[in-house]
């Protein structure tokens, strides 16, 4: 779940790492990201998902990169255009979630997000909680723990 830490006023702030997957800005607890770096050489897996891109070496880590476009059915992920990878921790060890570009840190009241829009419900519904309404966006909550699920 989300880490959430309680101000003075008793609401519950999550900072939140926001990135683009396409043209959709979504965000996820800055807690679960180890660090965030360029894509750097893979090695493809055989018979792997066709979303997981390849494995790579990280400081001797063997980390498993996941094309979070393809994952989420927002189609594939521009690997010509510069894009990031996000290494979380997950129970299996780390994962790189390969993203089209880093935004900003959002501090964000969790009391304010809202259920996922109705046609956010189906494929990609799934792997968020909700929505966060900023000024000038609204960010898609991303469920990590469901994103790195063995189940699809």
């Amino acid at each position: 779940m989300t880490e959430t830490r309680k101000t003075s006023h008793g609401k519950k702030i999550v900072e939140l790492a926001t990135f683009y997957v396409g043209d959709a800005l979504c965000g996820m607890d800055i807690l679960k990201v180890q660090e965030i770096n360029k894509l750097m050489q893979m090695t493809k897996v055989p018979q792997a998902p066709e979303y997981v891109v390849g494995i790579l070496n990280l400081r001797g880590q063997i980390v498993t990169i996941i094309d979070l476009g393809l994952k989420l059915g927002l189609g594939a992920t521009d690997i010509s255009q510069d894009p990031r990878n996000i290494i979380v921790n997950s129970s299996g060890g780390h994962v790189g979630l390969l993203v089209k570009k880093i935004s900003d840190v959002v501090s964000a009241d969790m009391e304010r997000q809202e259920l996922a829009p109705a046609n956010m419900r189906g494929i990609q519904g799934e792997y968020f909680t909700g929505v966060y309404k900023t000024d000038n966006n609204l960010i898609g909550i991303l469920n990590v723990d469901k994103v790195l699920s063995i189940e699809d």
